[in-house]
């Protein structure tokens, strides 16, 4: 499938997909979005409810490792230890991750090396990108996964229900309880009535908040 780098609204860039007329983060703004649906709403809110200095995070959507990477400066910042799994079925190529400008358009260029490193560690092996941050890529179809009670929070950003509507389904959904840990979250762009009911039936208890720059609503989910 066709892909191409655009600029969104912060002048941070994504992969867009003409095929689908779909992209890997929002236009107006792939670092807003990834701040606010992730950072702010997942990452933050975990830490606040529950105040330690370790979490473990799945990311369903590895892409182009904009959420990982912004995750990896908030733990450099914050002073607290983060095992991220990143799933992605379709990696993301170097000639394309040459092209994303998230460090500077992040203004955390000096994190520039762990951005390159982030891409080029191997898949399937726990790596040390810094001191705060350890990363395991897995290159798997979301649907695949068997975790069992392993993540503190979860990242789904999996691209949207128009084009994928099978990622969004109670059963994808159930996987995603399973690996939760009790009172694990998990936090996502998404906001349709479908998508929170398919959370719902499989046990999650599921909020609309604010969302990012361009979009109303987003979800957060939490089992119980």
């Amino acid at each position: 499938m066709e892909r191409k780098i655009i600029k969104t609204g912060d002048g941070s860039v994504t992969i867009h997909l003409p095929e689908w007329d779909e992209q890997y983060h929002s236009k107006h703004g792939a670092i807003q979005e990834a701040r606010h649906v992730f950072l702010k709403m997942g990452l933050h809110h975990w830490m606040e409810t529950y105040p330690k200095k370790e979490v473990s995070i799945l990311e369903i959507g590895f892409g182009t490792g904009l959420n990982a990477f912004l995750t990896l400066v908030e733990a450099e910042k914050l002073d607290v230890d983060v095992q991220y799994t990143g799933i992605e079925a379709y990696p993301v190529g170097k000639e394309e991750v040459a092209q994303l400008n998230y460090p500077a358009s992040a203004e955390a260029s000096e994190y520039a090396e762990y951005f390159d490193l982030m891409h080029q560690i191997p898949w399937h092996q726990n790596s040390k990108v810094s001191e705060k941050f350890e990363l395991k890529k897995v290159q798997k179809k979301f649907e695949e996964l068997e975790y069992e009670s392993n993540f503190d929070l979860i990242y789904f950003d999996a691209f949207g229900a128009r084009v994928q509507p099978d990622l969004w389904t109670e059963e994808i959904f159930g996987i995603m309880y399973k690996a939760l840990r009790h009172n694990g979250i998990l936090v996502t762009y998404a906001a349709k009535g479908s998508v929170r009911r398919a959370m719902i039936s499989c046990g999650f208890q599921a909020e609309k908040l604010p969302g990012p720059p361009g979009k109303r609503e987003m979800l957060r989910a939490v089992k119980v």
